[in-house]
């Protein structure tokens, strides 16, 4: 990270930032001022010069601001950049109408986990969005390093997000099980579902109290793993939170992550009749990538 800041630049991006976080509202230059902490004038030139270039609207009548639609192309374009092409974006719609839930296509950028691409049953609103990303370090991220042996000795080797604890006999029976039905179970726990809200937008390097926190939620890697037959009668309902199969480029290398967001309790058949039509997405999206 540079420490050659601009703060011109970081005004404007708190005023995108915090539109972003209202996509359904529209604000005043004194609110947005006040809202991010900018002087008025400063905030309607930002605001001002943003409306020219059509990355924000501004409504004539009562003189308010909304995203505008130069910032679709250029989200589509970094979409491009980041190998999302319309053609992955038609796969995630397929997987997410095929289960009546959300899928969505995650990666590594810059030494973070970012959703790329996010989709799911109409009205449905899961609470994160696309470009959201989170810190790359454990416990948080064994889904992109789970089926390579140096990516995964690599991310056990970072700083910890949390103070961990890590069961090695476990997490060994974790890997050689996910790898060999190629898709990871996450269960849902309510540690779990507050966690990545925590660590949205969060740096690597987090506050102790906010680490306190998280480590009451979650201290042990692959803790949230669910293997089937592991509690009780194959008959049993467990409480699962998400479904990931990896996608690969052409250098059989790992590139991205595809899930499935499930919320609900399901039996290891729902969950193998789930993982199946994920696995399916997994493997068009590698081969879109020339992958193998």
């Amino acid at each position: 990270m540079t420490d050659r800041a601009s703060p011109p630049t970081r005004r404007v991006v708190e005023i995108l930032d915090f539109l972003a976080r209202h996509p359904h509202d529209r604000f005043g230059v004194s609110e947005l001022a006040r809202r991010t902490g900018q002087s008025k004038p400063t905030c309607l030139g930002i605001v001002g010069t943003l409306a020219e270039s059509g990355y924000l609207v501004r409504d004539s009548q009562d003189k308010t601001y909304r995203l505008g639609p130069s910032l679709i192309s250029l989200g589509h374009i970094a979409q491009e950049s980041l190998r999302v092409s319309p053609a992955a974006r038609e796969e995630l719609r397929r997987l997410s109408s095929q289960y009546d839930t959300t899928a969505s296509l995650a990666a590594i950028v810059d030494e973070r986990i970012t959703l790329l691409e996010l989709v799911g049953p109409p009205g449905s609103d899961v609470g994160v969005r696309a470009g959201q990303s989170y810190p790359f370090a454990p416990p948080v991220g064994l889904m992109f390093v789970l089926w390579d042996d140096d990516a995964l000795r690599d991310w056990l080797a970072r700083e910890p997000t949390i103070p961990l604890r890590t069961d090695s006999d476990r997490l060994d029976r974790v890997v050689a099980e996910c790898r060999a039905t190629g898709y990871l179970v996450e269960r849902q726990t309510a540690g779990g579902r507050r966690l990545y809200a925590l660590m949205a937008g969060m740096s690597n390097t987090l506050p102790q109290e906010l680490r306190a926190l998280l480590g009451e939620l979650i201290s042990d890697v692959g803790e949230r793993v669910y293997l089937p037959g592991e509690a009780g009668s194959s008959r049993q309902k467990h409480d699962i939170s998400v479904i990931s199969a990896p996608v690969y480029d052409h250098y059989r290398r790992q590139a991205m992550v595809v899930s499935l967001r499930i919320g609900r309790a399901l039996t290891d058949a729902e969950i193998a009749r789930h993982a199946k039509g994920l696995m399916v997405t997994a493997h068009t999206l590698t081969v879109q990538l020339g992958g193998h």
